[in-house]
């Protein structure tokens, strides 16, 4: 079998470890062969291929980023480009493609599918909003580094008591501040699932210094929005992807937020650092996993699926169905952090 696989969207810790899993079980247990395209679907659509071998990948399991590179393509792109796709891996005598990446990548991987084309889909996100999967290799990363940097972040706000608020990612779901918040020992937590009200947000932070306390620690999803009528939010529109533009949620909030209680903000947003450098060990087991068993799929014809953790077990599950909705925070989870707020 000739298996081909790709990276797309948002680069992300542990896809070298699934593509170092892929290559080392179709090359040992099958004796087949691996191509990847650079640079997600815009390499496919461009037929930008190369041979992924196990020299290769080899050393692959601690790296971060991707060896193939990763691009964002338009929707519409993708769309009009499927019976390009499918000539392309034709010409490469692809028997299984095997697309690694989140929402936008694994829509496209389902449009494949249902054109016929063999496909088994890899969910990988920080964000950790693929529905059908407890867990995508990259969440636990992105939130063992948040919750690190928000542990240091705890004594410079407390020698100058003052409120600190710490912006994450998480465009549509708070999976990472809502974990990396109750890890640090945060005292707010907001994320797009519930919008905020300034009022209430003021109000505990007052009551906090009025019994003593030296400082507060916020925890922002990039995504969140405030209570219509609350506060005003600069809008940023949409990108070409359609995807909001964000204008820095946290540093408005803190703004806010000083000129309303005359407390000394500090914003500080967190970015890129948390998808880059090395994967936890949890994300390189979850990762060759993942690439273990979207490997064996493929070779036994198990087509139009995405592989999934369930429990302890990987499973499969439907594409289509996977990429229906996305995974928010359940509000059972959100008033969870209910007791640690203030």
């Amino acid at each position: 079998m000739h298996i081909g696989v790709l990276t797309g969207g948002g680069d992300c810790p542990g896809l070298n470890a699934v593509l170092r899993s892929v290559v080392r079980t179709a090359e040992k247990e099958y004796g087949s062969t691996v191509v990847g395209f650079r640079n997600g679907w815009r390499g496919l659509l461009e037929d930008d291929a190369m041979v992924l071998d196990r020299p290769v990948v080899n050393g692959l399991l601690t790296r971060g980023g991707t060896v193939l590179g990763s691009a964002r393509v338009a929707p519409q792109k993708l769309r009009d480009g499927l019976g390009r796709m499918r000539e392309v891996l034709d010409a490469h005598g692809v028997d299984a493609l095997l697309p690694i990446g989140g929402e936008g990548t694994l829509t496209a991987a389902a449009w494949l599918a249902s054109e016929g084309v063999p496909v088994i889909g890899i969910p990988k996100t920080i964000d950790n909003d693929i529905h059908g999967t407890d867990l995508t290799f990259g969440f636990d990363t992105a939130v063992s580094i948040a919750t690190d940097l928000i542990d240091r972040l705890h004594t410079t706000a407390e020698s100058h008591q003052r409120v600190l608020l710490v912006e994450v990612m998480g465009r549509h779901a708070g999976w990472i501040a809502l974990n990396a918040g109750l890890a640090s020992g945060a005292h707010l937590t907001i994320t797009p699932e519930q919008p905020f009200d300034i009022e209430e947000v003021c109000k505990l932070v007052t009551a906090r210094f009025d019994r003593g306390h030296r400082h507060v620690i916020g925890v922002v999803s990039e995504g969140a929005t405030p209570l219509p009528g609350t506060m005003p939010l600069r809008d940023g529109g949409l990108d070409e992807f359609g995807h909001r533009r964000f204008t820095g949620v946290a540093q408005q909030l803190g703004e806010e937020l000083e000129r309303r209680t005359g407390k000394e903000v500090r914003t500080t947003v967190l970015g890129h650092v948390q998808r880059g450098g090395t994967p936890t060990s949890f994300d390189r087991v979850l990762a060759t996993r993942f690439g273990l068993h979207a490997a064996i799929a493929a070779h036994e014809g198990h087509f139009g699926q995405m592989v999934a953790l369930h429990g302890t077990e990987i499973g499969l599950v439907p594409l289509a169905d996977a990429v229906r909705e996305l995974k928010t925070v359940p509000k059972s989870r959100l008033a969870e952090t209910a007791s640690f707020t203030g």
